[in-house]
C-alpha cells in the first residue's frame, strides 16, 4: 500500500503557541467592537443632542411641566431626545433655582430615570437578525425599562402628597455642602477615550446642512452599534467559556449583592451607566449571563450613578449649592429606596423580570413589537402630552434657568464628556 503524501495526511492538531495567539487576536477584536460599541453610543448621544438642542431643547420641553405626572412624562422625553441625563438634571436643577417648585422637579427626575434607558435598548437591536439572541437582549434591557416604570408608579403618588424624598433630601443637605470638592472628573477615564473621536465625527457631520447633518449622524450611530454588537455575540460565544465565563459570573452573577455592588462600583468608575447598562446587553444575547442576573447589576448601576452625582454636586459653589445638592440627594435617595424595596418584597423583584419577559416573548415572534414599545414609550405618549400642554397653553415660559456652573464651565456635549455637571447621569 502506497504511503499517503503530506497533502493527503490528516491535518495536525493547532500547537498551544497557535491557540494562545488566535485567543489574544479573538480578545483584541472583542476589546475593538466594545470601543466601537462606545463610540456609537457617544455618537447616537451628540446626534440627538444636535437634533433636539441639547439643554436649550430640554429647558423648552419642561416649560410645560405643570403638575407631577406631566413632569414625569416629558422628563422622559427630554432625556430621550437630548439622550444625556447630566444635561436633562443640570437644566432641571437650573429651573428649581430659578423658581421651579422641588415638587415637580421631583418627577421630572423620575422621568429622566425612565428616559435614560432607551439606549440599552437601542443597544438591543444590534442582536435583530437572530430571534433567540434578540429576545434575550431585548428582556435584558427592557428589564430596566420596567423597574423604573414601576418605581414611578409607587414612588410618584406618595412624592406628590407627602413629599418625603425632597424633606430628607433638603435635610441631608448641608451634611454635603462644604468647602471641599469630591467630583470625579478628573477621572473620567471612559470621557477620555471616547469623547475626542465622538467629537471628530460630529465636526464632519456639520458639513451637511441642517437638519440632515443630526439625522445622518444618529442614523451612523446606530450603525456603529448595529455592527458591534452582532460581531460581539460570536465572538463572546467563543471566548466566554472556561476562566472567562467564571469570571463574569463571579462579578455579576453570584448573587443578589455580588450583582448590585458590581454594577455600582462599575458605574461609579466609568461614570456613566448608560455605558455600563449597555456593555452587559450582549453578554445576554450570547446567553452568557440571564435577565435577573443583569436585572440585579442594573440595580447597582441605578445607585451608582447616584454617587456619582452626589460628588459632582460637591463642586459646585454660591447661591445654587444647596439646590444642586438637594437634587442630586432626592436623586440617590429615590434610587437607593427603589432597589432595597424591589429586592426585599419577592413581588415586586419578580414584576420587572415578568413584564420583561412577557415583551421579550412578544419581540421573538414579531420585531414590529420592539419598534412600537421604543416609539410609544419614549416618544409618542411623551410627544402627544407635550402636544396638549402647548395646545392648552399650559406653560411657565417665565420661569428661567439659573446657570449654576462656574464662569469657564461649559456643559458636557455627552454623558462620557469629561466635565460633570451638578447632577451626573441618570441611569
Amino acid at each position: 500500500m502506497a504511503k499517503a503524501t503530506p497533502s493527503q495526511s490528516p491535518s495536525e492538531p493547532k500547537s498551544p503557541e497557535t491557540d494562545e495567539k488566535t485567543s489574544i487576536l479573538t480578545w483584541f477584536f472583542v476589546a475593538a467592537l466594545v470601543y466601537l460599541l462606545l463610540i456609537g453610543v457617544g455618537v447616537i448621544g451628540s446626534g440627538f443632542k444636535w437634533a433636539s438642542g441639547g439643554s436649550e431643547g430640554a429647558e423648552r420641553i419642561f416649560a410645560f411641566a405643570t403638575n407631577p405626572v406631566v413632569g414625569v412624562i416629558l422628563g422622559t422625553l427630554a432625556t430621550a431626545l437630548v439622550q444625556s441625563s447630566s444635561t436633562v438634571t443640570s437644566v432641571i436643577v437650573g429651573l428649581v433655582a430659578g423658581g421651579v417648585p422641588v415638587s415637580i422637579a421631583v418627577p421630572m427626575i423620575m422621568g429622566a430615570n425612565m428616559g435614560t434607558t432607551i439606549t440599552n435598548t437601542i443597544v438591543s437591536m444590534g442582536s435583530i437578525r437572530d430571534r433567540s439572541s434578540f429576545g434575550k437582549a431585548f428582556k435584558a434591557a427592557t428589564v430596566h425599562d420596567f423597574f423604573n416604570l414601576y418605581t414611578i408608579l409607587i414612588f410618584l403618588p406618595i412624592e406628590a402628597i407627602f413629599h418625603p424624598l425632597a424633606k430628607l433630601a433638603e435635610s441631608m443637605t448641608s451634611f454635603f455642602i462644604g468647602d471641599y470638592n469630591a467630583s470625579m472628573k478628573g477621572f473620567n477615564v471612559m470621557g477620555m477615550m471616547t469623547k475626542p473621536l465622538v467629537s471628530k465625527v460630529q465636526t464632519g457631520f456639520e458639513m451637511i446642512p441642517e437638519p440632515f447633518g443630526a439625522t445622518l449622524m444618529i442614523l451612523c450611530g446606530i450603525f456603529m452599534i448595529l455592527v458591534s454588537v452582532f460581531q460581539l455575540g460570536k465572538l463572546l460565544r467563543k471566548v466566554m467559556t472556561g476562566p472567562a465565563k467564571k469570571l463574569v459570573e463571579a462579578a455579576i452573577g453570584r448573587g443578589p449583592v455580588a450583582g448590585i455592588m458590581s454594577g455600582a462600583v462599575i458605574t461609579i468608575l466609568v461614570q456613566s451607566s448608560s455605558t455600563t447598562t449597555s456593555l452587559v446587553v450582549p453578554l445576554a444575547a450570547a446567553g452568557i449571563l440571564t435577565t435577573r442576573q443583569i436585572f440585579r447589576f442594573t440595580l447597582g448601576a441605578n445607585i451608582g450613578t447616584c454617587v456619582t452625582a452626589v460628588l459632582a454636586a460637591t463642586s459646585v459653589s454660591g447661591e445654587g449649592a444647596s439646590v444642586a445638592m438637594q437634587i442630586a440627594l432626592v436623586h440617590l435617595l429615590y434610587n437607593f429606596f427603589g432597589v432595597i424595596l424591589f429586592m426585599l418584597v419577592p413581588f415586586l423583584h419578580d414584576l420587572p423580570l415578568k413584564s420583561a419577559d412577557w415583551l421579550g416573548a412578544k419581540t421573538e415572534k414579531s420585531r414590529s413589537w420592539a419598534f412600537g414599545y421604543i416609539g410609544a414609550v419614549f416618544f409618542l405618549l411623551p410627544a402627544a402630552v407635550l402636544g396638549v400642554q402647548m395646545a392648552t397653553g399650559n406653560s411657565k415660559s417665565e420661569v428661567s434657568s439659573t446657570s449654576l456652573m462656574e464662569p469657564n464651565e461649559k456643559p458636557a456635549e455627552t454623558e462620557f464628556s469629561n466635565t460633570p455637571l451638578p447632577a451626573i447621569d441618570a441611569p
